[in-house]
């Protein structure tokens, strides 16, 4: 083995090397300040109205034009809408037409339908055949309340059966859920 020279560490000390963990930052400008406009427009007329309000009026740039008053007969304004700006490009597409009103009788006949089958006479299925809207339906024959609890039971027991097949943790994450909405 060769001795050390003169300029070397010994090779008993550990290797110590420097990295900067910092990153150099780039000057930056102050932020821009724009003159105030009040203060710095030379013909502005200031007024003390009281000693936390002031008024500025700033002349206008030109003389007025006859076409500048809005009450002028000539203005711009006060003009009718030339026939060409009325003109309107067609429609992309036909709006829907609107479903025709329901008469009395149809209305009866809809309400009799839902209470005596419910589950046969949903609301798309009535809605279909009257050619009416489902909302329409909700807020005309709307089930009792009795018929509307069994069929939300019989819905909650369909939905209890497609939890029940759930994995262990699609089912705690749903519990997590609850608990948080509690919280709202």
């Amino acid at each position: 083995m060769r001795p050390p020279l003169p300029f070397q560490l010994p090779r008993s000390l550990p290797k110590v090397t420097a990295t900067r963990s910092y990153a150099t930052r780039l000057p930056q400008r102050p932020p821009y300040r724009a003159p105030d406009p009040f203060e710095s427009t030379p013909d502005a007329a200031r007024q003390e109205l009281t000693e936390d309000v002031t008024f500025i009026h700033h002349p206008p740039p030109s003389a007025p034009t006859p076409f500048s008053y809005t009450t002028a007969p000539s203005s711009p304004l006060l003009r009718e809408a030339s026939p060409a700006a009325a003109r309107l490009p067609p429609p992309m597409r036909a709006g829907k037409p609107e479903p025709p009103r329901v008469d009395r009788e149809t209305l009866l006949k809809i309400r009799e339908l839902r209470r005596v089958d419910p589950d046969k006479w949903t609301r798309n299925a009535v809605a279909k055949a009257f050619n009416v809207t489902t909302g329409f339906v909700f807020r005309t024959a709307a089930l009792r309340p009795r018929d509307r609890k069994k069929k939300l039971e019989v819905r909650d027991a369909e939905h209890d059966s497609f939890r029940s097949r759930w994995g262990e943790k699609k089912r705690m994450l749903r519990e997590i859920r609850q608990k948080r909405r509690e919280f709202w």
